[in-house]
């Protein structure tokens, strides 16, 4: 059941003689995906990570067995990917990057890097945080927002638009570069997101 306002998250287990320890939020999705949803992985890096609370393991006997969304998404194509933290999507390179042109993030985190993306995501909400900038805002705005995105008050903005979202298809004017948890996905016109509510669990 995904928490409530108000409810506890997760709950105390003694730790697992077979822990298996991931360090990134892409081997975490690798870990979870395949039916492996059930696994005993513990994370201690990446921005579910930080999101959770970022404690470390150390040498506790109990630790956190927490619920959390998985994400699936499809891209141009057609293959299914799972995301436990983000899917940004962005110019290449050479088309000015984040700095130009539309940026969309597809946030069940609320970090991506060092930057407080999404402050009011939640990996078990049962929904994802769509967050979206608008292509002509322009670059000294940009550099405003960046600065500002670090403590998580570039919100509310005129150029940027949140929204909770459980299914939806994200369409370009042409492909984007698509990251999935901080790892290339290629590019794609299209980014289809679905909310699989309570999908895994994670210890921390």
């Amino acid at each position: 059941m995904t928490i409530g306002k108000g409810s506890t998250w997760g709950s105390a287990i003694p730790r697992p003689a077979d822990l298996d320890v991931v360090h990134s939020d892409a081997d975490l999705a690798e870990a979870l995906s395949d039916g492996a949803e059930d696994a005993q992985v513990a994370i201690q890096g990446g921005d579910l990570w930080r999101t959770m609370g970022g404690r470390a393991l150390g040498d506790r006997a109990e630790l956190q067995r927490m619920p959390i969304d998985l994400v699936d998404v499809t891209l141009d194509d057609g293959a299914v990917r799972t995301s436990v933290a983000h899917v940004v999507a962005r110019e290449s390179t050479d088309r000015g990057g984040i700095w130009r042109g539309p940026v969309v993030a597809v946030m069940n985190a609320e970090w991506v890097g060092e930057f407080d993306v999404a402050p009011r995501g939640h990996p078990n909400d049962g929904r994802v945080e769509l967050v979206r900038l608008d292509p002509t805002v322009g670059l000294r705005q940009r550099i405003a927002i960046g600065r500002r995105m670090r403590t998580g008050s570039h919100l509310p903005h005129p150029g940027i638009t949140v929204r909770p979202v459980r299914q939806h298809t994200v369409e370009f004017d042409r492909p984007l570069v698509v990251r999935i948890d901080g790892r290339p996905a290629g590019r794609s016109a299209t980014v289809s997101l679905r909310v699989r509510p309570d999908a895994a669990h994670v210890l921390t």
